[in-house]
Formats: C-alpha cells, structure tokens, sequence
C-alpha cells in the first residue's frame, strides 16, 4: 500500500460516515449472498471462477506468494479477503490494489503472530 500524505494525516479533513460504511457493507454482504457464500466461505473448487485476475492482479499475487512465501492456503486466504475489498469499492472485478492491500494484511497477520 502507498504511504497517505503527511498532509493528509494531519489534514482536518472528516472521514467517512459510519452511516455510509454500513451502507457499503450491508451491499457488499447482499452481493456476497447473491453469489451463494459469503466471501469467507467460498469453496476451493469455486475460487477461479468468483475471484478472476486480471493481469496487473495476478502478477500482484504472484510476486507477493514468491517473495513471501505464503502457502497454498494463504493464497486462497488472499483471494477472499481481494474479492470483499473489491465488493466493498463497488468494482465487480477484483485490481490489483485490492489484492496488494489484501496482501498487506496476511503480511501484517505473520508479524502480529510471530
């Protein structure tokens, strides 16, 4: 993930409404239901097909399960996690982005549990 701005973290700039993030989670989860699992318990068999890359994407995970050695189940992990963010921004496919930040918290869970 990009670092935020000096600027923007000392800005008085107002965050977003919890009206609104519960807006955005209660469609997120609705699409999630509409799928037939929630994000969490997408199936193995079934991850290829409700978590399409795109190139920029798959590169991303790529080079993040090869520098950082994450497993066969991290990768799935990564998937889901990708896919929620994706829903919660409204973007029907899954960016790079998505699966970066994704990554950036599996990251963040083998520092935390070291």
């Amino acid at each position: 993930m990009p670092a935020v701005p000096y600027k923007e973290l000392r800005g008085n700039g107002v965050g977003e409404r919890s009206a609104d993030i519960r807006a955005r989670v209660e469609a997120a989860r609705a699409l999630q239901l509409q799928r037939g699992f929630v994000n969490a318990q997408i199936p193995s068999g079934q991850l290829r097909k409700l978590c399409p890359l795109d190139d920029a994407s798959e590169r991303t995970l790529e080079v993040a399960i090869r520098k950082l050695g994450f497993s066969a189940r991290a990768h799935d992990r990564i998937l889901k996690v990708a896919r929620t963010l994706a829903d919660l921004s409204g973007s029907e496919h899954i960016q790079a982005k998505h699966v970066a930040e994704a990554v950036s918290y599996r990251s963040l869970d083998r520092v935390y549990w070291k």
